[in-house]
């Protein structure tokens, strides 16, 4: 079939376009190859997908509802990943606009261009952070999340509520994934294990915040790029036991999901930086810092309904996916100097 994916230079996107590619999907990928971070870095990703001769690639940027119609009539995809957003909470406290334009305006591009080209199914990144103050541990999809701590949370939790809308209009499938903590190769330079790895080899200290008194369900990048590949193959449908007088948040009457996608065992942070150092053979020097705004004390997420729908199953343990992600990073920074970018 052929697949849309926005944000397809992205940490996500690139794993979900290859493994749509290795299995012979056309893919047609969208990006804007923003400044958010180094751009360098998302068209190092967009080299591993250009051999392949089933994958276009299209840059632009959702929010550009133009753009976005015509992408839509010219390639007529059969389904929908969105995968692009303004990401990262610290962010969204200094630069709101981003978020809306993205995330909100953008979003409702992409539905737009669903609902006028017939696509069977749109798949769209959620995140954990809708979970926002809900403490009740694991996060369960069936549970409220009108509480959230930060615009990217609040910006995420309505892309639900618009990709429920359409389903309920317009009878648009929709699935949305609330992804948990991604890591691995290829990741984000924001993202922690990016900014502790970093800063160990260099002999830098490294932010720990909330005193380290944290906890994260971090999920290796090819166990979430399985498991939304596994979403989209399984066109979402309406509820037939569906109580509008108990309405479970994660399902609906007509063809709308929510599923969460993590390993579903949190780590101490503590432990995470102490498989770190293992593997890098040197301690760290550790700031230790009060909470941040935005931010949350743990993650953890409840998948037995993405394991009981869809088959997912986590399979790579911290251990294993520390070891890639170091391997991958030391690869991509010698690689770097030896070019003359760093």
């Amino acid at each position: 079939m052929k697949v849309l994916i926005t944000g397809c230079a992205g940490f996500i996107g690139m794993h979900v376009a290859r493994m749509l590619l290795n299995r012979g999907d056309e893919v047609v990928g969208i990006d804007n190859l923003n400044d958010y971070y180094d751009p360098k870095l998302k068209l190092a990703r967009l080299e591993q997908l250009k051999p392949y001769l089933k994958f276009k690639f299209v840059q632009g940027d959702i929010a550009d509802r133009v753009s976005v119609e015509d992408m839509f009539a010219t390639e007529r995809p059969n389904r929908v990943i969105n995968l692009a957003a303004q990401a990262g909470v610290r962010y969204s406290l200094i630069n709101p606009h981003a978020y809306i334009q993205t995330n909100l305006v953008g979003f409702g591009n992409i539905l737009e261009g669903c609902r006028h080209h017939g696509v069977e199914h749109l798949v769209y990144a959620s995140s954990s952070s809708v979970y926002g103050a809900n403490t009740h541990m694991p996060f369960s999809v069936h549970d409220n999340v009108d509480h959230p701590v930060s615009l990217y949370a609040a910006s995420k939790k309505a892309n639900e509520l618009m990709a429920h809308s359409y389903s309920h209009l317009y009878g648009l499938p929709t699935t949305g994934l609330r992804y948990f903590t991604v890591y691995g190769p290829w990741g984000r330079p924001d993202m922690s294990p990016w900014l502790f790895t970093s800063a160990i080899i260099e002999g830098r200290p490294i932010d720990v915040f909330n005193h380290g008194k944290m906890q994260r369900d971090f999920t290796y990048v090819e166990d979430i790029a399985e498991g939304t590949v596994k979403v989209l193959d399984k066109i979402s449908v309406a509820d037939q036991n569906f109580d509008s007088n108990k309405p479970d948040p994660s399902r609906s009457y007509c063809p709308f999901m929510v599923y969460n996608i993590g390993n579903s065992e949190p780590v101490n942070l503590m432990e995470f930086i102490n498989s770190i150092e293992k593997k890098l053979g040197k301690v760290a020097q550790k700031n230790f810092l009060p909470m941040q705004n935005g931010d949350v004390i743990a993650t953890y997420a409840d998948v037995s309904d993405l394991k009981q729908d869809c088959n997912f199953e986590p399979k790579t343990p911290l251990d294993m996916g520390i070891e890639k992600w170091i391997e991958w990073y030391k690869d991509y920074s010698n690689e770097q100097k030896l070019n003359g970018r760093q």
